[in-house]
């Protein structure tokens, strides 16, 4: 097997297997890993979220309207509309405190996996295996997500 070859399905397993983890440990809050993702975003910016701006931040959807995945949070209680305290023609997502909850334990579904992750690199230089996967989906509509929500990201 060529090295590309075995490059793309190690990076397949991986992440199939990474999903399947964390879709089994966020079952416990009956959260799926894109609800997951949602909410973080939301919980990162306290000043709330656009529904299109959502959409451009997030890895899991292909799409800039993520309205199905936000109107289950909002049914689940989790998220909430409200209108923008500078634009009040503005609706944004923010978390209700049963979403800060949820969030919380999400970021501990994360840390563990984090901690997974790390050791598996075990000191290893995990900088350049960053590199080469964000130079692989650069471009790409997941790739540019993952870049504007770097670009938001405190240091």
């Amino acid at each position: 097997m060529r090295q590309a070859e075995l490059i793309r399905y190690a990076i397949l397993a991986a992440q199939r297997d990474g999903n399947l983890w964390f879709a089994r440990e966020l079952r416990a809050r009956a959260l799926t890993p894109s609800q997951a993702e949602v909410l973080r975003v939301i919980g990162d910016d306290p000043n709330g979220v656009g529904l299109v701006d959502l959409g451009r931040l997030l890895v899991c959807e292909s799409g800039t309207n993520p309205s199905r995945l936000v109107d289950r949070l909002v049914a689940a209680g989790l998220v909430q509309r409200l209108h923008s305290r500078a634009d009040r023609r503005r609706l944004v997502l923010t978390l209700t405190s049963a979403g800060e909850e949820a969030e919380r334990f999400v970021r501990g579904v994360e840390a563990r996996m984090y901690a997974q992750i790390d050791a598996a690199c075990g000191g290893a230089g995990g900088e350049s295996l960053v590199s080469v996967l964000l130079s692989l989906s650069a471009g790409q509509s997941a790739g540019s997500a993952l870049e504007r929500r770097l670009a938001k990201a405190p240091e």
